[in-house]
């Protein structure tokens, strides 16, 4: 039960007294704490000076612990250099941080053995109890070891507080892991395909091939539910080979069918790098000798390629010398896009979602949008968006320069099986077929008409109180009426904006008597004036899309 060298009780009588302990504070509702201390680089100590020496300073470290503790606390040697401190929880928290600083710089004040100064430090993992979840002895130990690893990780002569939640957490990602395991042994995983196309022309490009986890118990799950857990996992690699050998083998299934179908595939950063890359890419093309490799498509995320650019341009070319493409997924949400543009060999560029979603009332990200398409131009590269979900949305993509797109508006993501017969039926919209890309003249003309249409957002959010200030109504000084007053006049003439201005200035005295009526209390009055405000906007936004009717006439034409 006791320390021959120290004299302090041992590992069984600390268990012993920790269960007490711990039974006690049960029953009385308080709390105890349990200190781990370790001495750092204590080998070191022995391998220099001798054991004999190591032991002294042992017996010495023990007398100066002792010295610190409360009357009540219980004092032990677990083993070697670890000592073991139990003690009430102090319920004054700054009281309780000053003491553990004192402890440590305490063991950290330098030793005078047998003429040497002997110097050493402390690491301790510290443990509270009781915890949310029951816990014996042994549990309570292991957490104490844990938290002193985790603090000699943090540089050593520090401490660190045990985390129930952490640890919880932990466990529970431990357990999901192994369930993603598990479905990929039982074949639960699944591939839903989303098709790629061309607006305007109405072709089918292509389709981006998406995981899907078919779960015995909760049906069909996105991959948000499972693909973040296993991210900077080995598991993304398993998981990353078996979406490209499926992908493969259903193209093989169509090819047989007599539809060639290009194949687009995510590949995070983890599993491009992965030494073996582009060995097991090659192995997986060679068993499906019908499809053309420049048929497979691999798309990496803009924000994981920044890790190691060079590397990743190295992999990227070695994979277009087996005849295989990339695209830049979400492209303009990372940082450095142009340096991904200079220095990364992708044939592809993917706006992000985010982008097109609030293209037609965010000025801001339609000029991203231009930008994004504008950059894809003059680096020689394809372009398609993502997420469109709209036809006017697609329409706006195609004036801009963007013909090529996959969203919601075209097709969800769809089984395997159900693909070819969409592709069948599908036929492109006829607003689409008939809209052309706008010449960069006519871009201040589209910008005029989403700023106007963001500026009627921004009031109705202070009609409704969603937003505490309104925008300028002055309609010589808004966006619109400036360019209709410089680029406008002169582009289209004064004839052109006969229509226009009128509906402009109704617009905006409109907008001065809700914002009036709002102030003076009367908002359900305001409220109901919204739609008539909605209807004189709607009207003069048609009123500049007729601007450009010449160009769509000579199309139907």
């Amino acid at each position: 039960y006791y320390d021959a060298l120290t004299g302090l009780p041992r590992r069984g009588l600390l268990t012993k007294i920790l269960l007490e302990k711990m039974d006690k504070a049960q029953k009385e509702n308080t709390k105890i704490l349990v200190l781990l201390i370790d001495i750092d680089n204590f080998k070191g100590i022995n391998d220099k000076y001798g054991h004999a020496i190591g032991d002294t300073l042992l017996v010495s470290l023990a007398q100066k612990i002792q010295l610190l503790l409360k009357e009540g606390d219980v004092f032990g040697r677990l083993s070697g250099d670890e000592f073991l401190v139990i003690t009430q929880e102090n319920e004054d928290y700054n009281t309780q941080i000053r003491t553990l600083e004192e402890l440590l710089l305490h063991i950290a004040t330098p030793l005078y053995i047998e003429n040497h100064i002997l110097h050493v430090t402390a690491s301790i993992g510290i443990v509270s109890y009781p915890q949310s979840e029951e816990v014996d002895a042994d549990q309570i130990l292991r957490q104490a070891n844990q938290s002193m690893y985790q603090a000699k990780l943090h540089g050593k002569n520090c401490y660190q507080v045990h985390n129930c939640e952490l640890e919880h957490k932990t466990r529970e990602e431990h357990d999901k892991l192994e369930d993603i395991a598990h479905a990929l042994d039982e074949g639960d995983f699944v591939l839903y395909y989303q098709p790629k196309v061309n607006m305007r022309t109405g072709e089918v490009i292509g389709a981006e091939a998406l995981i899907r986890w078919d779960h015995p118990e909760k049906g069909i799950l996105p991959p948000s539910s499972f693909l973040p857990l296993i991210e900077d996992h080995p598991l993304s690699i398993t998981v990353g080979e078996w979406v490209i050998n499926t992908a493969l083998n259903q193209m093989s299934v169509w090819k047989r069918a007599g539809f060639d179908i290009k194949v687009s595939v995510n590949v995070g950063a983890r599993q491009l790098q992965n030494e073996n890359f582009t060995q097991n890419l090659r192995l997986m093309l060679s068993k499906y000798p019908t499809i053309l490799p420049f048929h497979l498509e691999l798309e990496i995320l803009e924000t994981s390629a920044l890790e190691n650019i060079k590397n990743m341009a190295s992999i990227i070319q070695e994979c277009y010398q087996m005849g295989i493409s990339f695209a830049l997924d979400d492209f303009g949400t990372g940082y450095s896009a142009l340096t991904y543009l200079k220095e990364l060999p992708v044939k592809v560029l993917k706006i992000d979602q985010s982008f097109v979603r609030d293209m037609l009332n965010d000025p801001n990200d339609l000029s991203i949008l231009e930008g994004v398409i504008g950059l894809s131009v003059a680096f020689r590269r394809e372009v398609i968006a993502e997420g469109v979900e709209t036809i006017a949305q697609g329409k706006m993509l195609i004036q801009l320069g963007c013909d090529l797109a996959q969203g919601y508006c075209i097709a969800r993501p769809m089984p395997a099986g159900e693909l070819l017969f969409w592709i069948v039926k599908w036929k492109n919209n006829s607003i689409w077929q008939k809209t052309i890309p706008m010449h960069r003249d006519e871009y201040p003309l589209l910008f005029a008409g989403v700023e106007h249409y963001a500026w009627i957002i921004k009031l109705k959010k202070y009609i409704t109180e969603e937003e505490t200030y309104f925008p300028g109504m002055d309609e010589h000084q808004c966006q619109l009426g400036q360019w209709m007053q410089r680029d406008g006049l002169k582009q289209y003439g004064v004839l052109a904006f006969s229509d226009i201005s009128s509906l402009h200035v109704k617009i905006h005295l409109l907008a001065l008597q809700l914002v009036a009526l709002k102030n003076a209390g009367k908002q359900s009055d305001a409220l109901e004036l919204l739609e008539i405000l909605h209807e004189l906007r709607d009207t003069l936004l048609q009123k500049l899309e007729e601007l450009l009717s010449p160009i769509t006439s000579d199309i139907e034409s």
